[in-house]
């Protein structure tokens, strides 16, 4: 796939419903894969204060709304324009041999967050796409051994994330295109398919 970079790569974007596992089959990409990057949709956030209180009782972390998108998008974009320099200000050990902007070596972006696919300018910005989901009982289950730096209060994953996911992917289902021709892959079925063969350079996948 090509960004505008113009540098040869390869990726992938994971997305999904909570604790799917979408952070540690991430975690494998960037081992397994020459020049990768990633950008966590968790890092966009906002602060607390500015979530607010939803009809259910709960403040409202697992909708759009709490994060700032404008800003993850941009940063994606960044990536795009330019994927070595953002992998050097990003920490990440880049191949010797990568020139900017020329370089054929293989640069990847990885995608990870929750609500990736909700989001259309985000959305068109993906080249390969993942969607990871596990029933209810093990997903209430992982969430139920974590701990975030803002607890989760008794009844939020009954009372808002559950419901939540629900939502958003029944809102992904019904887009019809965006969710039936635009994936690429859907990890949960084990499928895999590879971007069309026109598309050479850099690529971003979402998980």
């Amino acid at each position: 796939s090509q960004s505008a970079a113009g540098a040869g790569g390869a990726g992938n974007s994971n997305g999904g419903v909570t604790n799917g596992g979408k952070t540690t089959l991430t975690n494998r990409l960037i081992k397994a894969l020459p020049n990768c990057c990633v950008v966590h949709q968790d890092d966009f956030f906002k602060p607390q204060d500015q979530i607010e209180v939803g009809e259910d009782g709960f403040k409202q972390w697992d909708v759009l709304d709490s994060l700032d998108m404008e800003a993850m998008v941009s940063t994606v974009r960044a990536w795009i324009e330019n994927p070595v320099k953002f992998a050097r200000s990003h920490g990440v050990n880049v191949t010797p041999g990568s020139r900017e902007p020329s370089s054929q070596d293989i640069h990847v972006l990885v995608i990870e967050g929750f609500l990736l696919y909700n989001y259309k300018p985000l959305v068109e910005l993906f080249d390969l796409r993942y969607y990871l989901a596990v029933p209810y009982d093990e997903c209430k289950r992982r969430r139920s051994t974590r701990s975030y730096t803002v607890p989760d209060p008794p009844g939020l994953f009954d009372g808002h994330v559950w419901p939540m996911y629900l939502k958003h992917r029944k809102e992904m289902e019904d887009g019809g295109r965006s969710w039936k021709e635009h994936f690429y892959s859907r990890a949960s079925a084990g499928k895999t398919k590879r971007a069309p063969a026109d598309r050479k350079a850099s690529c971003k996948a979402c998980l």
